[in-house]
């Protein structure tokens, strides 16, 4: 009967294969792949186990069980170790392969103190042995290598049980173990060199971390390059004397040779060191050495791809060490030098804003007194010039004030003098005298401020300051509604808040609303003036209190700012008491300016004879009524106070020229010049723009924008004058010769006009007579410009002109010869033209029948040398590609291109 566990263990079947070979063992080592020919065509019989008939079962089954595996495997047999081994295990010997049927103790004889010992126990107590990451000392490729293997050792047995020899299964963990080792290497010097500390001392400290594995590393040093030196310094070195290295190296070149003399040893048997690599330290893979890691070669390691790959991730390690360092440091330079231009620059603003105060005050003072003079009253037109110019001149005085205010918190020299003070009824009276500027934009002005909880102590001016600066500033974005201001205090202290219906704020910029100087982008407001530090300034003087400032603003909505102070205590030395502080004439004279400049509309003025419309655009209401006054006793004047506000005037009359100042609210120069000049009914239009922005680049901006004259403020009132004289003469197309100035006499008597000189009178360089003013129809015009007498003039020139040659139809390579003769005539009158009356060359591309003409005039004296035109190549281009000729006068010259039909 079958027991149980018997009918339920499976049975294994084994079948024998019969072996093909011929000859003594050929069944034996038929399943032994190349181990297997190898034992088979073996002379054993010369061998100490004898021929392999002789063999004992035992041998026999242990070489079978060898060669089948496919692990690595050895057996040693007998007392002369006589081994077997498959091929799983060849590679293990390296060149000492093929050594089947040698003595184990031969091959392995660098290895055999470190494998006799636990070969030996096994055999003798029966008992295993388990060698997890040894290291064994092989010579396998012509030099000791250090090797690491995780071998056990088993004794094998003969047929009568007694112990016959060993069983030995091993795997190689070279790669694993110098994988971690080098691994930690790594992770400690990043460790080290993530503290970026002084450049030398951090190297040195990772240097001395190569320490912890001389095993790959025998020794190193590191050279670093410095600015303003030559070649490389030694910054560090370890694992050798640093006396023998050369202090400093011109490149990689100055370190071959030297391993040997610097006498080192390494490795984990203490071999001489005879061999080493040079590696840049470089930002990027093509990038500048910053420096060289000069390391040597264990003696006992192969110079393979993961030897070199370590070596320059450690290289790597210390390059990115040292740039972060420089870029650190330079970027502490950096910060410094920016720290320093800001104290020189607040430094400078308090400075200058002292030196303003003088004249300012001589300017105001003197004019403030002929204005309060009753006993000699100044007459109504006198004193209207003189209150604009006082009023202006204040204002001054308030941006010098608020840029030295600014300028002195920032440079640490202001201290609020907090004094007990009424601040609810000081607030509402600040907040009153908003109230005629509200009124007249047409908005609710809503004062609520009960007196607070607990007596308040703070300096009477910068509240004021706070204040005054956040109605003004709802003032300025509010259109529609009202504004808010309201006082309330609990027992923490006391907060301010001013909400108004205004345009609001986008959130993106809410981040940025307090630094000095910022503008929100895009947010329409009544005027662009302002230095851009009000709101700035009212969080520094909250913090001097204290205290802070916030604001929540929605788009379309509007905007709540809140400052928060504490009620404070009286600073001591503080003289008086504010609680009967009462707004200063500066924070009057800013609410008056807000009533100036809310909606004041412009009105015609008077014109003359010549009956030209001019129509004036700025956000200013000074600077309107200003040019309305200066304009208006030679033309027909109305007003505008932004871009969009004169495209209705536009649409309602067109002007005969604009004048327009570049920054205001809404739509500003730049785009009301793009919307004139994009409309077929209103891009003959002549366009002068003004602005504060003096400079080449901003005059090219403006003429490359499409205006016809760009004036920079401040301006002389008979130059502007003259600008729109010479503008309008050019619009309307005057055939006749423009009255010439008068000319000095040599004798000092009275001057005499000058005589115009006549076309006909002109050099021509091309066969065709230049226009003259008989001519009975004028060109058709299809572009003008007004370019600045300077070469960057030539560029913008040629951008306009070859878009206006575009949309005649005009083929490129004919349209490009047109650019190059204009080109030459632009440079001519730039070159050429001596003292100029105005810094201006005037271009107009038009037709005249069926020719297309280019006219170029200047307005200075030609060179005596150049009596015409022809004055070599310039003239020889323009003559190749057109008919050119040439008017000179005594105020200019005008040179006419005429091209074949169009």
């Amino acid at each position: 009967m079958t027991e149980p566990d018997e009918r339920r263990r499976p049975r294994l079947e084994v079948s024998v294969v019969p072996d093909s070979r011929s000859g003594p063992g050929g069944d034996l080592f038929a399943a032994g792949g190349e181990a297997g020919r190898l034992m088979a065509a073996f002379d054993w019989a010369a061998s100490p186990v004898g021929s392999v008939d002789s063999w004992p079962a035992g041998l026999r089954h242990a070489v079978r069980t060898v060669l089948v595996s496919k692990f690595p495997m050895i057996l040693t047999w007998g007392p002369d170790f006589t081994q077997f081994y498959n091929d799983a295990y060849a590679p293990f010997i390296g060149a000492k392969h093929p050594a089947i049927g040698e003595d184990i103790r031969d091959t392995l004889a660098e290895g055999w103190d470190a494998l006799g010992p636990p070969i030996a126990h096994a055999m003798e107590t029966l008992e295993a042995s388990w060698l997890p990451g040894l290291l064994l000392r092989l010579e396998r490729y012509g030099f000791v290598e250090e090797t690491y293997f995780t071998v056990s050792h088993a004794p094998a047995f003969d047929d009568e049980g007694r112990v016959a020899g060993m069983h030995g299964v091993c795997t190689e963990v070279t790669g694993q173990i110098l994988g971690e080792r080098r691994q930690r290497l790594l992770h400690d010097l990043s460790l080290v060199g993530g503290q970026l500390g002084d450049e030398q001392a951090t190297v040195a400290a990772m240097c001395s971390t190569l320490e912890a594995d001389a095993l790959d590393l025998p020794f190193a040093a590191v050279y670093l390059s410095a600015p303003g030196e030559p070649g490389f310094r030694r910054v560090a070195a370890t694992g050798c004397d640093p006396a023998r290295l050369p202090e400093v190296v011109g490149g990689a070149a100055d370190l071959d040779g030297l391993v040997a003399q610097l006498g080192v040893t390494g490795g984990p048997f203490g071999d001489r060191v005879t061999d080493g690599v040079v590696l840049p330290l470089t930002a990027s893979r093509d990038g500048e050495p910053l420096g060289l890691l000069f390391a040597g070669h264990s003696p006992n390691l192969a110079r393979d791809a993961e030897y070199r790959s370590f070596y320059e991730l450690v290289a790597a390690q210390f390059a990115g060490v040292v740039v972060n360092i420089r870029a650190f440091a330079a970027e502490r330079l950096r910060a410094e030098s920016l720290a320093e231009l800001d104290r020189a620059k607040t430094t400078f603003f308090s400075d200058v804003s002292h030196e303003l105060r003088t004249p300012l005050t001589l300017l105001l003072g003197p004019i403030g007194d002929v204005l309060a003079n009753t006993a000699e009253p100044v007459p109504d037109r006198a004193r209207e010039e003189l209150e604009l110019a006082l009023r202006n001149g204040r204002r001054l005085q308030r941006l010098v004030n608020d840029l030295l205010d600014f300028a002195s918190i920032e440079a640490g020299r202001v201290h609020p003098v907090r004094v007990r003070t009424d601040v609810a009824t000081f607030t509402a009276e600040l907040a009153g005298i908003f109230r005629a500027a509200a009124e007249r934009a047409g908005l609710r002005l809503t004062v609520d401020c009960p007196p607070v909880a607990q007596p308040a102590y703070v300096d009477p001016r910068m509240w004021e300051k706070i204040v005054v600066n956040l109605l003004a500033n709802a003032v300025k974005y509010t259109f529609v509604g009202g504004i808010e201001v309201a006082l309330d205090s609990d027992e923490v202290g006391l907060r301010l808040t001013v909400r108004d219906t205004g345009v609001g704020i986008v959130a993106d910029e809410l981040p940025h609303l307090f630094e000095r100087f910022h503008r929100v982008t895009g947010a329409t407001a009544r005027t662009r003036e302002g230095t851009g530090i009000g709101l700035a300034l009212v969080q520094e003087l909250a913090a001097l209190h204290g205290g802070d400032v916030s604001v929540v603003s929605e788009p379309g909505v509007g905007s709540t700012f809140t400052v928060a102070l504490p009620y404070g205590a009286p600073d001591l030395g503080a003289d008086g008491d504010g609680a009967a502080a009462r707004p200063s004439e500066a924070a009057r004279g800013e609410a008056a300016s807000w009533e100036d400049d809310t909606s004041r509309p412009g009105e015609p003025a008077p014109g003359t004879s010549l009956g030209a419309h001019v129509l004036v655009v700025d956000d200013n209401a000074d600077m309107r009524s200003y040019l309305a006054r200066l304009l208006g006793g030679h033309w027909a004047v109305r007003t505008t106070a932004n871009g969009e506000e004169a495209l209705q005037a536009v649409a309602e009359r067109q002007p005969d020229v604009v004048v327009t100042d570049v920054m205001m609210p809404r739509v500003d120069g730049f785009e009301l010049l793009r919307a004139l000049r994009s409309d077929p009914a209103t891009r003959h239009i002549p366009v002068i723009m003004l602005t504060a922005r003096a400079g080449q680049e901003a005059s090219v901006e403006g003429l490359e924008a499409g205006a016809d004259d760009y004036l920079a403020k401040p301006f002389r009132a008979d130059e502007l004058i003259a600008r729109v004289r010479v503008v309008l003469e050019r619009a309307t197309g005057r055939t006749g010769p423009i009255p010439l100035p008068t000319l000095p006499r040599a004798d000092g008597a009275a001057p005499v006009p000058a005589a115009p000189v006549m076309p006909s009178a002109a050099p021509a360089v091309a066969t065709p007579a230049p226009r003259t003013p008989a001519d009975p129809e004028p060109a058709e015009e299809l572009g003008r410009w007004r370019l600045p007498s300077e070469p960057a003039a030539v560029p913008v020139l040629r951008r306009g002109l070859r878009g206006v040659l575009a949309e005649m139809g005009i083929d490129e390579d004919r349209a490009y010869d047109l650019l190059l003769a204009a080109g030459e005539a632009v440079t001519n009158a730039i070159e050429h033209a001596q003292d100029p009356s105005e810094p201006f060359v005037d271009v107009t591309v038009g037709r005249r029948g069926d020719r297309l003409e280019i006219v170029v005039r200047d307005y200075g004296q030609w060179r005596e040398r150049v009596p015409s035109m022809d004055r070599g190549r310039g003239s020889t281009l323009m003559s190749a590609f057109a008919d050119v000729s040439a008017v000179p006068s005594p105020t200019g010259t005008t040179v006419v291109i005429s091209s074949s039909p169009v």
